[in-house]
């Protein structure tokens, strides 16, 4: 293969179009060949060659292209299309934490959230963090988490992401730390093959602040994704995983591409391949897939 990389370049297509002086700023650092148009203004992908010693690193070349608030991610050419993706649900295929949205509205919002970032950001044990979290919910009626859903915004692109790589014969999860009433929900309105969350506990209606389950957490995660891969009898190298937080490096380290997207600090300091600030339909332009591609 003449080029074995692409170095992929994505602009928030509602910010305007992709400036050309990034697209030069990028094929120079790679020594790249004519760039190759995936969405008008929006994304392209450059081929080059494998980086070599002394060569520009994804780091460096983020940061060269961060002034311009444009998204670089260098991909291996072979087998870039994935069978397998996995994805985080809160702060990922949705906009926000779930868990501090339904504490938000018992009113010890503000306590929760601190927990939450603490644990997303790798400062707290993630089955503890949860536990705590959870025993605050106690007593609270369980109808409040349909309010929380009404408010849930589905993220730009996750319908879009999920559909297309079912349309190419993919299997997707949503495999989360929160809880599966969502999970179920975001599910369905995206497309994705199945779900796995935590499972809250339930009394006559009321939230018990405990969980009916063992907890999902970080190796949980990993372990579903190990588990679809082979079920497809496929290599770590033909998954895609994505998500935000801490709990979701072992599955990122594991896959093929792993894909920060939107990372806490923790992440983006341990993930080569981020999305910092486009949406997900850029892990479809990290796969080659052209936006004429594309499922809506």
């Amino acid at each position: 293969m003449t080029h074995p990389y692409a170095l992929v370049l994505i602009f928030d297509r509602k910010a305007g179009t992709l400036p050309p002086e990034a697209i030069d700023i990028a094929r120079a650092m790679v020594k790249g060949a004519r760039p190759v148009i995936l969405s008008e203004g929006e994304a392209v992908e450059i081929p080059c060659g494998k980086p070599g010693t002394g060569a520009a690193t994804p780091a460096t070349i983020r940061a060269a292209l961060a002034p311009h608030q444009v998204d670089a991610l260098l991909v291996k050419q072979r087998g870039r299309r994935k069978a397998v993706l996995i994805a985080d649900m809160d702060s990922t295929i949705v906009a926000d934490e779930t868990l501090d949205q339904l504490a938000a509205l018992i009113g010890c919002g503000d306590a929760v959230k601190r927990i939450t970032d603490a644990t997303m950001n790798g400062a707290l044990d993630f089955a503890a963090a949860l536990t705590e979290r959870v025993a605050l919910l106690r007593g609270h009626p369980a109808a409040l988490l349909e309010d929380v859903w009404k408010t849930t915004q589905i993220n730009e692109g996750a319908q879009t992401l999920v559909k297309t790589m079912r349309a190419h014969n993919a299997r997707t999860a949503l495999v989360s730390g929160g809880f599966t009433f969502f999970t179920s929900r975001v599910a369905e309105a995206c497309g994705f093959d199945e779900h796995y969350g935590n499972v809250l506990g339930i009394e006559d209606g009321t939230l018990t602040g405990r969980l009916a389950a063992p907890i999902l957490g970080p190796d949980s995660k990993k372990a579903h994704l190990t588990r679809l891969l082979a079920e497809r009898g496929a290599q770590n190298s033909a998954a895609l995983a994505t998500g935000d937080g801490a709990n979701d490096l072992p599955m990122l380290h594991h896959a093929g591409f792993g894909i920060a997207f939107h990372g806490k600090p923790k992440l983006r300091a341990e993930v080569s391949l981020q999305v910092n600030f486009t949406t997900l339909r850029s892990l479809l332009f990290a796969q080659g897939y052209r936006a004429e591609d594309f499922v809506e």
